[in-house]
């Protein structure tokens, strides 16, 4: 796979981890150990890209409360407890990225962060998802 298209099969593993995190009340590192043993094709993803994702995992969970501090802070009206599940965790995700990945582009972030809400939301949440994002990339001066 090329390595653009390979992280975000990364970062969709890592949305699906933490959607069983979610909803299944699993720890970070149980929702880890059983994703990718349960995938139809398991190395279809380098090690490497495999280690990007499980990263994401666990420092999407470590810092959720952060995290949800400053999409609180851009969501408006919106309580992030309130929010669809998949925009709460797409949020989540890349508001951890722009956080910890410095050297991705925070426009590589949000894109993939819109792909993943058209892929797994629908596009009537786009608009708001990237309006969240771009208010947490100008908070944390990310250009």
């Amino acid at each position: 796979r090329a390595p653009r298209e390979a992280r975000h099969h990364a970062r969709e593993a890592a949305l699906q981890m933490l959607y069983q995190w979610e909803v299944g009340r699993t720890s970070p590192g149980d929702s880890i150990l059983s994703y990718w043993p349960a995938l139809e094709d398991p190395e279809a993803l380098s090690e490497e890209h495999r280690e990007f994702a499980n990263a994401l995992v666990r420092g999407t969970t470590q810092r959720v409360d952060e995290i949800d501090s400053l999409i609180a802070r851009r969501a408006q009206i919106w309580r992030v407890e309130r929010m669809a599940l998949l925009d709460r965790l797409v949020l989540r995700l890349a508001t951890y990225e722009l956080l910890a990945e410095p050297s991705t582009p925070p426009k590589v972030i949000i894109n993939e962060a819109l792909e993943l809400t058209r892929q797994y939301s629908g596009d009537e949440a786009v608009g708001f998802v990237n309006g969240v994002l771009d208010g947490v990339r100008k908070q944390l001066g990310r250009e």
